[in-house]
């Protein structure tokens, strides 16, 4: 089965088994003791889980899928891992419980793109808010992200299983997780911890919320809305990436909501495109209406998206 499925549906089947693995290497890293942190940047933070987890992925997906593109968080890696590290298996329930969407079921490994974020919230990692961080996977076709996966590596559930992994793909819908409406007597909002500005700020007093959520990590932000904790995830700044919103807008989206920039654009995801978000995060949990949030965005917030 899972050498016959179309090539996305093995896609994500893979992607699934390899962020799990990813995540193991994260909570190993951690358990060592000894991170590795270097300073890429002003607060952009990377440690040793950041680069064994990317390795872990990309020569995993390359060893599966040699013809598609890949581009991680991390920039080149060395794709000599440990035996254990590569993961050549698919996740035979997903493949067998779905089907796959007609209008992805004829693709080329040269048509994709999957954009990696090994370890999401570094800064969360090191200062110990694990329950935020992520293993981000996140599949482009056409410029558009169809299909993700978001693995925490530090969610607990009731059974005492440690690890959780959501996936979406549109037109399959997604899994991993039983989404929840968020309260419809209150209006939350989920937005960055240490990023914020004027603009953001700005931004957030004109939506009026009734609580604000300051976490780190894209794919924790979009799970406050699949987890009907909040209904807007709103970032109007810069500050992320391409492989920080890839998986999460196109987990999100196969549930029913949206995520674009902050006027209202679905980024594109292709092979030639820059890596910032450089008009922000505008994300909606499904329900919502993601027009209306966007009709309450000032037009100095806009300016300041448009000249980013």
């Amino acid at each position: 089965m899972a050498n016959t499925a179309p090539l996305v549906m093995r896609l994500v089947g893979s992607s699934i088994k390899i962020a799990h693995r990813a995540g193991n290497i994260i909570r190993d890293v951690m358990c060592r003791g000894d991170l590795g942190i270097i300073e890429k940047g002003k607060d952009d933070l990377q440690t040793e889980a950041d680069r064994s987890a990317q390795r872990c992925i990309v020569a995993s997906l390359s060893k599966l899928f040699p013809n598609i593109t890949i581009i991680g968080e991390e920039g080149a890696s060395d794709l000599n891992v440990p035996d254990d590290w590569l993961i050549t298996e698919s996740n035979a329930e997903f493949l067998e419980k779905h089907k796959c969407p007609e209008t992805l079921a004829d693709l080329k490994e040269s048509d994709v793109v999957v954009w990696v974020d090994p370890l999401d919230g570094t800064s969360e990692y090191t200062q110990g808010f694990l329950e935020r961080v992520t293993v981000l996977i996140g599949i482009a076709i056409n410029d558009r992200a169809v299909g993700g996966v978001i693995h925490q590596p530090y969610y607990k559930a009731e059974s005492g299983d440690v690890g959780r992994t959501i996936w979406g793909l549109k037109g399959c819908g997604t899994g991993g997780i039983l989404p929840v409406n968020p309260p419809s007597d209150r209006f939350l909002v989920t937005t960055t911890r240490s990023h914020s500005n004027g603009i953001v700020q700005s931004a957030l007093d004109a939506l009026a919320p009734d609580e604000v959520l300051r976490v780190g990590g894209a794919g924790y932000k979009v799970l406050q809305l699949l987890e009907g904790k909040a209904h807007a995830y709103v970032f109007a700044s810069a500050g992320c990436k391409k492989w920080d919103t890839c998986a999460p807008e196109a987990v999100l989206e196969a549930h029913g909501g949206t995520l674009t920039d902050m006027l209202g654009h679905h980024y594109r995801y292709g092979k030639d495109v820059t890596f910032p978000n450089s008009s922000g995060v505008l994300g909606t949990a499904a329900g919502v209406s993601h027009y209306n949030i966007l009709s309450k965005i000032p037009d100095t917030v806009r300016q300041a998206m448009y000249q980013a």
